[in-house]
């Protein structure tokens, strides 16, 4: 038994992306990450979920499609505080990953297997993230739906975003959250 890697596990809290600061990891180290996030689960080898990182200028590239999106869906005008809100969205992190679920259509992997595989590349970023030493929040906010957004980065008609991973070093310890009770959330099957 690894007590190191079940205390980890038993202690991960997510950290808000606007308490992650720099450092992010980068190149040899973020590789290393994301091939971890990718040994999950995956039926038939299909490989339903990628990647797309966010990192330095990029960051704000993003944001002014985000800021645009919100000009073209928003059915009243958005404010000049809310456009700046948008632009600023994945500055809040020094480095952001889109997970993307992507649906291959091949008999006997039915769909919601892959979009579980995805998930799990999410979680297993998460995870890979904080087993390097960073603090992670998996969040998708609105953007993540927007038709506009999903054009301007590139989703084919099969993909959507299964999560934005923000990932940084934590300006401090996120406090402990309530948990269920196993006694609300497990039963035993029994003939």
């Amino acid at each position: 038994m690894n007590d190191a890697v079940l205390h980890a596990l038993e202690t991960r809290r997510s950290v808000k992306p606007d308490r992650l600061a720099a450092p992010a990891p980068t190149g040899a180290e973020l590789d290393r990450i994301l091939a971890i996030a990718a040994r999950v689960p995956d039926h038939k080898k299909l490989v339903p979920w990628r990647f797309i990182v966010f990192e330095g200028d990029a960051r704000a590239a993003a944001g002014e499609i985000f800021a645009a999106a919100c000009e073209a869906e928003e059915k009243d005008p958005p404010s000049h505080v809310r456009l700046d809100t948008e632009r600023a969205r994945f500055l809040r992190a020094p480095l952001v990953v889109a997970v993307v679920s992507r649906i291959i259509n091949r008999p006997g992997t039915p769909e919601w297997e892959q979009i579980l595989s995805a998930g799990a590349a999410a979680f297993n970023l998460c995870l890979a993230a904080n087993a390097s030493g960073y603090g992670t929040n998996w969040i998708t906010e609105w953007i993540a739906y927007s038709p506009f957004v999903r054009e301007k980065l590139g989703l084919g008609e099969n993909e959507r975003i299964a999560a934005f991973v923000h990932i940084g070093t934590p300006l401090e310890k996120p406090e402990e959250r309530e948990r269920p009770s196993l006694s609300a959330i497990v039963t035993r099957w029994a003939p």
